[in-house]
């Protein structure tokens, strides 16, 4: 998805989380394993994206991303300054979100959680539609990329900012959060070859 600077920052920020995880994923000495090497798989999520909540841990920030586009409400603990594991544990209970993270001993403590074994974002994709995630890209979009929260569609006579299309042109939406504005661009079209090469 197109946006604001959400083109430009999106990737800056995917570079950044990208090299955080690389830093975190060497300094880490947690066991990680197969995921099929008996991790408990019962109790996933089987709900629709839209009532599936979400807590990615600090070292999947671009995994983030795509699932906001998939339509999941998936909240990082990044953004919300959040490192501390016990801080993590309690955020999820809180909000009541299942927790994704690459964290054996993590998932274990929380109440709902997905474990995964891989570090590049296209195989941890790969295991959750092996797990049951619904992983496309819906044709109203629903979440903002960028923050999480809620997307609505622009009116066709209100204007745009400078950087996003005129709404008679394209279907703009504006996050109700950030004020960020969306169109399906390239970024989208990107994102939408991704999941299907999957």
């Amino acid at each position: 998805m197109t946006g604001d600077e959400s083109d430009t920052d999106e990737r800056a920020s995917d570079r950044v989380a990208s090299t955080v995880t690389a830093d975190a994923d060497e300094a880490e000495a947690v066991d990680r394993g197969d995921p099929d090497d008996g991790a408990d798989r019962g109790d996933l999520p089987q709900e629709p994206a839209d009532e599936t909540a979400l807590l990615l841990d600090t070292m999947l920030g671009k995994l983030a991303t795509y699932l906001r586009m998939c339509g999941y409400d998936a909240a990082y603990a990044g953004e919300r300054g959040i490192e501390a594991d016990d801080d993590v544990l309690a955020l999820a209970h809180t909000e009541g979100r299942v927790l994704v993270t690459r964290d054996r001993e993590l998932a274990a403590r929380a109440e709902r959680s997905q474990l995964l074994s891989t570090r590049e974002v296209t195989e941890q994709l790969l295991e959750l539609r092996r797990s049951g995630f619904d992983l496309e890209l819906a044709d109203e979009p629903a979440r903002c990329s960028a923050c999480n929260g809620p997307l609505e569609r622009v009116d066709r006579t209100e204007p745009t900012p400078d950087y996003a299309p005129e709404t008679h042109e394209e279907t703009v939406w504006r996050c109700h959060n950030c004020g960020q504005h969306f169109w399906k661009g390239s970024h989208w079209d990107d994102v939408a070859g991704t999941l299907d090469d999957l």
